[in-house]
């Protein structure tokens, strides 16, 4: 018993390891998700202080918007919403998506296919060590 409560220690521990320097890898490789926005380089049609944004939105879509932040999957309820009609960004209102691309992912989070035209931008995540691509308006 104590010989495998050992092993799967070890084996906790070398995961952990892996994974953080995988991580470490793909920081130093390809940078953190708010590097060009932290570096001035991302331009933004609605822009306000941290201040300002924190006046605006409730803590949970500060923490979303803001610190890039999940919601808790299923949480949503725009992810059970039917209407037509547009998705605009809760931050900044600008129309993002038609519901006419939107799909049921099974993930828990609302999905859209295809964004309306010049409505996001994107950029690679490569926090976890693998890449994700985070959409923005």
């Amino acid at each position: 018993m104590i010989q495998q409560v050992s092993r799967n220690r070890r084996r906790l521990f070398l995961g952990a390891g892996i994974a953080g320097v995988a991580a470490f890898i793909a920081k130093s490789r390809f940078g953190s998700i708010g590097d060009a926005h932290a570096a001035g380089t991302e331009k933004f049609e609605v822009t306000h202080s941290e201040a300002e944004w924190r006046a605006l939105l409730s803590p949970a879509a500060f923490a979303v918007l803001r610190e890039e932040a999940t919601e808790r999957a299923f949480t949503s309820p725009l992810d059970h919403e039917k209407r037509k009609g547009v998705f605009a960004c809760a931050g900044c209102a600008l129309d993002l998506f038609s519901s006419e691309t939107k799909f049921d992912s099974g993930t828990g989070w609302p999905s859209f296919y295809q964004p309306l035209p010049h409505a996001v931008g994107d950029r690679k995540d490569f926090l976890l060590g693998f890449a994700r691509d985070e959409v923005h308006c």
